[in-house]
């Protein structure tokens, strides 16, 4: 890091600590102990301009305030066949961790379907998913490797993807937005696995749309990525879908605990038990109460919206052009500033 770095991080700094409550509590469960790197991503997302980085830190701490994020981790989701519902179409899970400690996070790109709920409970589900990561896996992750350890690496699937997506290209753009403003430059590396030629065709238009340093986190691998992805992380932490051989689906494993995206996984069974148990721990003499928790929902920026309309476009013309059909459920390459496609936390 250089010295304007350096100097950009102290700048933002002295304008952090004039920040008083209830934002200054929001912050500490920002940046978990670790200013420098939690002011760095926004000062990255923000092309290292310290007044603007400010302004997008301070917005996100007063829609952590309005919106009670803080507390988001209390609130099941429940009962328990619709969480499960929840994680069967909306495909994400933690299959282990890279070599360098980095936790692997896999998406099921293409089959998610986020048909079993509401746009509030997958909304809900997503930010519970990212608090976790922010607060229990990354800390644990630094404190295990001895260095501050604050992004992970994700493994986007993209088995199924089709052209009925633009279904679900308003949700997308909504948590994708979530994730610009609110948990900008998270994602190390994105990397793209079993992509069908509908993936390509959108990727060529959509790829000019975006920043450098964000085309630079993108790689798309060869088939199911299984060899590649073997370099940076070890077997036992390979997503199920690249496992196999060849390509497959990623919806179902043949054993469910290898299945990252399932409620039986250990990974959303100590997520689920963690959240049912700060619940009990917040209000321990009421009952667990049910619904889904409302967040405000943003609306994208402009250039989220020109990216959008790149892909709806091109969608178009693969279905007049090849007389496709099926479904998109998500193409998010952008985890940081300015620009967003649809989400793959």
């Amino acid at each position: 890091m250089g010295t304007v770095s350096h100097d950009a991080i102290n700048q933002f700094k002295a304008l952090m600590d004039q920040v008083e409550e209830p934002l200054k509590g929001a912050y500490q469960n920002v940046h978990q102990g670790y200013h420098a790197e939690t002011l760095a991503r926004f000062l990255k997302a923000r092309e290292w301009n310290v007044i603007k980085a400010h302004k997008m830190l301070v917005d996100c701490l007063h829609w952590r305030v309005q919106n009670e994020i803080d507390n988001i981790l209390t609130k099941p989701i429940i009962p328990a066949d619709l969480y499960r519902a929840v994680r069967d179409s909306q495909l994400i899970g933690m299959s282990g961790y890279s070599r360098e400690g980095l936790p692997v996070f896999a998406l099921g790109v293409g089959l998610s379907t986020f048909d079993k709920a509401s746009v509030h409970y997958y909304v809900q589900s997503h930010i519970q998913i990212n608090e976790y990561r922010d607060r229990i896996v990354l800390p644990t992750a630094s404190k295990k490797y001895g260095r501050p350890i604050t992004t992970c690496v994700k493994v986007l699937d993209m088995t199924g993807l089709k052209l009925s997506a633009l279904n679900q290209i308003k949700l997308m753009t909504i948590i994708s937005t979530i994730d610009d403003m609110n948990y900008p430059e998270k994602t190390n590396t994105y990397y793209i696995v079993n992509a069908p030629y509908i993936f390509s065709a959108c990727w060529k238009v959509v790829k000019p749309l975006l920043q450098e340093r964000t085309r630079k986190k993108v790689q798309v691998l060869s088939g199911n990525g299984r060899d590649e992805l073997l370099k940076i992380m070890d077997a036992a932490s390979l997503p199920h879908f690249c496992k196999r051989e060849g390509s497959g689906s990623s919806r179902h494993s043949e054993y469910t605990n290898e299945n990252c995206f399932s409620l039986d996984h250990p990974f959303h069974q100590q997520l689920y038990n963690y959240i049912k148990q700060q619940s009990l721990v917040s209000e321990p003499t009421q009952p667990i109460k049910q619904g889904s928790v409302h967040v405000d929902l943003p609306e994208p920026a402009a250039e989220g919206t020109e990216i959008v309309k790149t892909i709806e476009s091109e969608m178009h013309k693969l279905e007049n052009g090849n007389g496709l059909s099926g479904s998109l459920d998500g193409l998010k390459i952008n985890d940081n500033s300015d620009y967003r496609t649809t989400h793959c936390p």
